[in-house]
This record gives C-alpha cells, sequence and structure tokens, in this order.
C-alpha cells in the first residue's frame, strides 16, 4: 500500500530545499504519494491564516509530514506555529541527531550525539504569559508532569537501546529549579534503573553546555526538557558545521513530523543558493521511522560522498554551488 506523505514546503528557502528532497526520495524508489498543504506565510496569503484547517487535517490523516522552515511573523497575536504542531498532535518527542561529515567547516570529527528533547510542556511551551498593564513586568509559568517526564525518558532510553546506543545522559538544572527539573531528574533515575544494559548519566545544563564545547565525544543520548532541549541542540548542531547540517523529528503516538531546523533564510530564497541537506537528512530520519531503514542509509551515504569530496557543494560547505547542483550530485549517487 503506498504511502501518503503531507509535504509542508515551507517558506524562504522552504520550497527550494523541500522540492529537492522529494527528487531524492523519488530516486530511492520509495513510492510515495504526496499531499501538499500550506502553512507559515504563505497559507497567511493563501487561506487568510498560518495553520489552515485543511493543513491539520491532512497531517492528521496521513500521520507522516515532511515540513520546511516556517516563518511565524513577528509581533502579538502570532502563536509559533512549530508549538501549535507539537500540542495539535501531542508530538512528545523532538529528536535531533549530529554526526560529522567530513568537508563541512566544523571543529570536531567523529561527533555522533543524540539530542531528546521533551516537547510539549516545561517553559518552552509558553503557559501563563502575562505581561502587566504598564509593561513594567512580565511572567510565565513552567509545568512538568510525571506522565510527560516518564514518556520522554523511556522514549530515550528505548531509542538508545534500538539502536545500539551504550549511554543516555539526562540534562537538568534541579540545583536550582528544584521543582520542576527536580521532578524531572527523580523521574529519569527511576526510569535509567529499567534499563541496566544502558549507562546512565546526569548532568547540570550549564555545566553540559561547556562540556559539549570541550570534550562532546564523552555524550552519546542526551534526554532532557523542552526548552534546555531546544538551546543544547543547537549547540550540537554547531559542533557539526552548524543548523544546515541538523535534522529534527517530531514524534507522538501515532503522528510525526519530519523537519530542517534551520530558518526560512528569506533574503536567498529562490536564488539556488540553499543547502537542502538539513531537510534531506530530516527525510532520512522519516525513512527510519516508516521502516526503510536501507533507503535511510542510501539517502545518507550519498549526502556523505558528495560532502566529503566537495563535489558540487553549496557555499556553506565551502563550494560554489547552487541546491540544483548540489541535489543532482546526491541523486549522481542515490
Amino acid at each position: 500500500m503506498t504511502q501518503r506523505i503531507t509535504v509542508i514546503r515551507g517558506d524562504g528557502i522552504g520550497p527550494d530545499i523541500v522540492d529537492a528532497t522529494i527528487q531524492v526520495l523519488e530516486k530511492l524508489g520509495c513510492d510515495f504519494a504526496y499531499d501538499y498543504a500550506d502553512a507559515g506565510l504563505m497559507a497567511l496569503e493563501n487561506h487568510g491564516e498560518l495553520l489552515p484547517q485543511e493543513t491539520l487535517d491532512l497531517i492528521a490523516k496521513n500521520k507522516v509530514t515532511l515540513k520546511g522552515p516556517l516563518t511565524t511573523p513577528v509581533g502579538e497575536g502570532f502563536t509559533s506555529i512549530n508549538v501549535s504542531l507539537r500540542k495539535q498532535f501531542n508530538l512528545y518527542a523532538n529528536v535531533r541527531p549530529v554526526r560529522s561529515f567530513k568537508g563541512t567547516k566544523a571543529r570536531y570529527e567523529d561527533i555522533d550525539i543524540i539530542t531528546i528533547r521533551e516537547n510539549t510542556e516545561g517553559m518552552y511551551s509558553g503557559l501563563g504569559q502575562v505581561v502587566s498593564p504598564d509593561g513594567s513586568e512580565a511572567e510565565a509559568m513552567s509545568k512538568i508532569t510525571r506522565k510527560g517526564a516518564e514518556q520522554i525518558v523511556r522514549f530515550a532510553y528505548e531509542l538508545a537501546r534500538r539502536e545500539g546506543r551504550k549511554k543516555v545522559t539526562a540534562v537538568h538544572k534541579a540545583n536550582i529549579l528544584k521543582s520542576t527539573s527536580g521532578l524531572f531528574l527523580k523521574v529519569a533515575r527511576e526510569i535509567g534503573e529499567q534499563y541496566p544494559d544502558i549507562e546512565s548519566a546526569e548532568m547540570i545544563v550549564d555545566n553540559t553546555c561547556m562540556q559539549l564545547v570541550m570534550n562532546p565525544h564523552q555524550f552519546d543520548v542526551m534526554v532532557t526538557t523542552n526548552l534546555f532541549g531546544d538551546i543544547l541542540s543547537d549547540l550540537c548542531a554547531g559542533l557539526v558545521g552548524g543548523l544546515g547540517m541538523a535534522p529534527g523529528a517530531n514524534i507522538g503516538q501515532d503522528c510525526a513530523i519530519f523537519e530542517a531546523v534551520h530558518g526560512s533564510a528569506p533574503d536567498i530564497a529562490g536564488k539556488n543558493l540553499a543547502n537542502p541537506t538539513s531537510v534531506m537528512l530530516a527525510a532520512a530520519q522519516m525513512l527510519d521511522y516508516l521502516e526503510m531503514g536501507d533507503k535511510a542509509e542510501k539517502l545518507r551515504n550519498a549526502l556523505r560522498e558528495v560532502i566529503e569530496t566537495g563535489d558540487r557543494t553549496t557555499r556553506d560547505l565551502g563550494g560554489s554551488h547552487g541546491t540544483t547542483e548540489f541535489t543532482q550530485a546526491v541523486l549522481d549517487r542515490v
């Protein structure tokens, strides 16, 4: 039976890099059927809202979505589209792997780290945001539940076991945030005891940032709360060459969205300059999710060979070529 994929091309460079990725998926012989949907600025122009009901219906129907970068307009009255999608479909696990590719401008070699971020709770979820009438005070609420913590920590250990990983590090700030981060750490310790085959570690978030810069090779899988995970996953992307090398998956019980994690870069939109690696790697995550691991590895290996050899790479990778030339280099190897 043909798998239907909801495709959100996105804003800015989104259409360029998503279309390039669809070409590669077609060349791989994935036999997908694609249903295109609008979100972001394109949706605002075409439908008068950032996230139309038709788009939500398609995501719910197909269960699997490939998404380019979206722009949420700056200003009051606009809620983050990504946060809205995560809440709407309870996409509780954000999975951000980073791996070193030779040929990038990265400072390190042999990096292989997965950040598992709780995606629906914590400070980043935006609960209770209030600004006083005179603008002199602002507050927001952080809420952690035992259910949410158990769900994300168990997800991390199950992923580690499934992928043959050796270590899970719970990242927290329980020394100061004794209630919220304290509950997360308590649950992480309890869950860790149920996986004796995997080494369990814990680290305060500020020390984690320092250790990632000084000795990133000590990390394997990290699991943490929403805001910390948002920051740490970007730091990890910096270890392997930047956000252009970092994909992301948002996974729930029966629905998943795979995305480029960088912005929409409107300044280079339509100029054939964008590096499509992030969304191509997100597509590889999607293939893994759909139990098409052989095709996922073909895609990753093709990307690795193109970047390592410098064959038709984009400017951010030290080359002088555009999106179409880079994509053709990947297609030639697939």
